[in-house]
């Protein structure tokens, strides 16, 4: 099988129902199938923040993770994730951004060269104008980086993958709350503290036992940057929803994160982006579960009776529903049709 034939099979399996972890396995193993990768990065994240939600980090990537969240978090440097996700490039380089000189990159230069790595390749995983992962690849350190070609594969998977991420977050969405809401402490460092029993339960639902999961560590670390509360929502295995909040405790240095279980109703317009609806057919919707008749959303947003009808029938097709009436019930109370 050619390069070009695994990347197609790559991109079809983009489209094959797999679920978050799934989909960051077999997309790296393919990957691999048609350019070298000596360690990736791979995570979900909140699209209203771009703050990561879940991430697999390869060896030797997992033993810095508290340098490279600090980089990304609160130090300036090239190819933030945040940036190529709101810029009009979302896949670059190291090679590429800093103009084949690696060490204008603080990053390179404290994380990766200790570490022997090199080139890095970056994208921000985009689908229905949001993001919803982000992909680092690296090579080991050398004279030479990623390639012209390499960065065309990666341009032309990335919108595949943020697709699967976005249909594989949107799976199952609405599962059953497992416990209320919950409290961590985490020492100045971002280290665990203290933690209640509602807590203890969502930490062990979003991570592996023993570590904190990788959304309360961006949540943590980015309200340290600004130093103002943060709040970001992520998804369980389970398929429970929750929001994170994170804010400083006085003046003893420590970070209180509350995890919040989030019903339906109350994920609002990230769930309509999880169905794919653009932003006109958000708005009709909007509209639509607020009560609003055909006659009050034509007025309302000055638009003619047939378009309001179109955003309508589209929004039907990507929930999965046939009536205004299972509409309000898929997008309100969890139960959407699975597809």
């Amino acid at each position: 099988m050619g390069a070009g034939d695994r990347l197609e099979l790559l991109i079809q399996r983009c489209y094959a129902g797999l679920d978050v972890d799934q989909l960051r396995t077999e997309a790296l193993a393919r990957l691999r199938g048609v350019l070298t990768v000596d360690a990736a990065f791979f995570a979900t994240v909140d699209p209203a923040t771009v703050l990561f939600t879940s991430a697999v980090a390869e060896e030797p990537l997992g033993e810095v993770t508290e340098q490279f969240m600090a980089n990304e978090f609160g130090q300036d440097d090239v190819n933030k994730f945040a940036a190529l996700a709101g810029g009009p490039v979302p896949v670059r380089s190291l090679e590429q951004a800093t103009k084949g000189d690696w060490r204008n990159s603080p990053r390179y230069v404290e994380v990766m060269r200790p570490l022997g790595l090199g080139d890095e390749l970056r994208a921000a995983l985009i689908s229905n104008g949001q993001c919803w992962g982000v992909l680092c690849l690296h090579r080991e350190d050398g004279d030479t980086g990623f390639s012209p070609q390499d960065l065309q594969v990666v341009r032309r998977i990335a919108p595949h993958l943020g697709d699967g991420l976005r249909r594989a977050l949107r799976t199952d969405a609405t599962g059953s709350a497992g416990a209320g809401p919950g409290v961590v402490v985490l020492d100045e460092r971002l280290r665990l503290e203290s933690v209640s029993a509602e807590a203890e339960y969502w930490l062990a639902e979003l991570g592996a036992p023993g570590q904190l999961p990788m959304a309360v560590r961006a949540v943590a670390a980015r309200m340290r940057l600004e130093q103002v509360p943060v709040r970001l929502k992520v998804r369980t295995a389970g398929g429970q929803w929750l929001e994170l909040h994170a804010s400083r405790l006085g003046a003893v240095g420590q970070t209180v994160v509350v995890i919040d279980p989030v019903t339906p109703a109350q994920l609002g317009s990230l769930l309509l982006d999880l169905h794919g609806l653009t932003p006109a057919q958000q708005r009709v919707t909007e509209l639509l579960l607020r009560g609003y008749s055909t006659r009050q959303i034509v007025e309302k947003l000055c638009l003619s009776p047939h378009t309001v009808q179109e955003h309508v029938r589209a929004a039907y097709d990507k929930v999965g529903v046939g009536s205004r009436r299972e509409l309000v019930s898929a997008l309100l109370r969890g139960s959407a049709s699975r597809g």
